[in-house]
């Protein structure tokens, strides 16, 4: 994979995430993250959680903030349905979080249960007082991550950082069978 950091953006993102003192990523396992997910398991600076669902991810973020640690969530945008209630908690709290969401339910997308949520991820987001940021290319995700990240930390919000499908790759049918 190319190392420059405006193809790479999972390199960039782990990096970014150093910069700004996040030391704990939850996730529920995804393959668009996988590379990132794999960097921040390999950083020995960085402890990772491996959730059960989304919405443990908005606890986690909140106890890390509480705990004085600066943390990130990564999740797929069929999992972005599953923290509706828990995000009303950080907008009332005004924690900081930072989502970072791999985009089903649009370009090329092969199976159909991921259109309503991949559909409805940003509006959703939105309602629950979230700023969106979205990455329609390689070369936007970190400068859209880093703008986050200053975002979230500085001013008190949950910030989502959409990746989209076209970034991370169509997935087929087939390919979910030969797994």
């Amino acid at each position: 994979m190319n190392s420059d950091p405006n193809v790479d953006w999972p390199l960039a993102t782990h990096r970014l995430f150093k910069a700004a003192g996040v030391n704990l990523v939850g996730f529920v396992p995804d393959a668009g993250h996988k590379r990132l997910i794999e960097l921040c398991q390999a950083d020995s600076t960085m402890r990772t959680v491996t959730l059960t669902s989304e919405e443990e991810g908005i606890g986690l973020a909140a106890g890390a903030w509480l705990g004085g640690e600066r943390s990130a969530i990564l999740m797929q945008s069929s999992g972005v349905g599953n923290t509706i209630n828990a995000l009303g908690m950080m907008k009332e709290c005004r924690f900081p979080m930072l989502m970072i969401v791999t985009m089903r339910g649009e370009f090329g997308e092969f199976n159909p249960w991921q259109l309503p949520m991949g559909q409805a991820t940003r509006t959703t987001l939105e309602a629950m007082g979230a700023v969106v940021e979205r990455a329609n290319e390689p070369r936007e995700v970190a400068p859209s991550i880093e703008a986050a990240l200053r975002l979230a930390y500085n001013s008190y919000v949950a910030v989502a950082v959409l990746i989209s499908q076209r970034v991370i790759g169509i997935k087929s049918f087939q390919e979910q069978i030969d797994k």
